[in-house]
């Protein structure tokens, strides 16, 4: 299974001292790039930020943080967890990550999806009733673009481009997935598009997820496309002990589920679902080994070829993010390609 990837995904969301007091938005933002330096020193493949416009969340330019880490990095990809390609200009996305491919030599890649927090959409001008078709546009054009000039292409959400060019233009390739929370609409759009897959699965056991793995197969088929991978995107906390993971990660776990049922309607957790969702769903707590079962699981149920792994939360501290990046890449990886070469996948 080498050509298993593991990565971090983080939103830069607020961190806290070891006191409980919050650091500015700024050292958050610092300490974000020292994490993707570690993720590189750890053996990770791959650090991706996302986008989101929140008072908990600092990723919304995170185009110019991964700039700042690949300065003091040479071989780790730099990502995004996802870029919300609906309320962004295309062109200007690629302005940016062009770019950064130059900079990096080659690191850069995208996860492109319709934003599952939709607050970029009035804060940029844009209609919710619009949400699926403003992505499938911006896609098309994204696309277009990654091919290269002259570009000729006309819709309804930017200005026309007549025989254009961008520049910089791509010396080396600009991977793109898409990203996916649960729509089988979207996973076919993913496979017509010929995009590998990246599931974004944040609750319930990442096995249910195997129809929606079967259905872009068979929907890459269809389109005549070839194999083409598939990732997950959990979140987690690893520690020396599953009880000193839990007992770190289930405060911080309340407090974001009980902002989500305000904002959302959802329910908040209990230590029982809690428990649940970390011993048989998609909360990857606990121990290197416990961690390392639990994503083996995953990638052998849905044949994944990445593994990303979300390792903070909302006034999580600097250090246990630090732990956790640390303990994926020289413990946790290395162990989960050992159990995964053990045991076919069976999708």
């Amino acid at each position: 299974m080498s050509q298993l990837t593991f990565g971090v995904d983080t939103f830069a969301d607020v961190m806290t001292e070891l006191n409980g007091t919050r650091l500015s938005d700024a050292e958050t933002v610092r300490r974000t790039v020292d994490l993707g330096v570690i993720a590189e020193e750890s053996g990770l493949d791959v650090f991706s930020i996302g986008e989101h416009y929140r008072d908990d969340m600092l990723d919304s330019a995170n185009a110019v943080i991964l700039s700042a880490i690949a300065a003091r990095t040479s071989t780790i990809g730099l990502g995004t967890s996802v870029t919300v390609l609906s309320t962004q200009d295309p062109v200007r996305v690629f302005h940016q990550f062009s770019t950064l491919n130059a900079i990096s030599g080659g690191r850069a890649t995208l996860t492109v999806g319709r934003a599952s927090t939709t607050d970029s959409f009035p804060l940029f001008g844009f209609d919710l009733r619009n949400y699926d078709e403003l992505f499938e546009e911006k896609l098309e054009l994204w696309l277009q673009l990654l091919h290269g000039g002259p570009i000729t292409w006309e819709g309804t959400s930017r200005p026309a481009l007549t025989g254009q060019t961008l520049h910089p233009s791509l010396e080396d390739p600009l991977p793109t997935w898409v990203g996916v929370g649960g729509s089988p609409q979207s996973v076919i759009r993913a496979a017509r598009h010929g995009l590998p897959l990246l599931l974004a699965i944040i609750g319930g056991s990442p096995a249910r997820f195997a129809g929606h793995v079967e259905l872009y197969h068979r929907a890459l088929e269809q389109y005549g496309r070839p194999s083409l991978p598939v990732g997950q995107h959990s979140i987690g906390l690893v520690a020396e002990t599953d009880d000193a993971a839990r007992d770190a990660f289930w405060p911080l776990w309340r407090a974001a589920t009980l902002r989500m049922a305000a904002e959302r309607g959802w329910h908040a957790a209990t230590e029982e679902s809690f428990t649940h969702e970390v011993e048989h769903g998609a909360l990857m707590v606990g121990s290197p080994q416990t961690v390392a079962r639990r994503i083996a699981e995953s990638v052998q149920a849905l044949g994944l070829s990445r593994f990303d792994l979300k390792p903070d939360i909302s006034g999580m501290t600097y250090e246990d993010r630090e732990r956790t990046i640390r303990l994926l890449g020289t413990e946790v990886a290395p162990r989960v390609r050992e159990l995964v070469a053990m045991e076919p996948a069976i999708v």
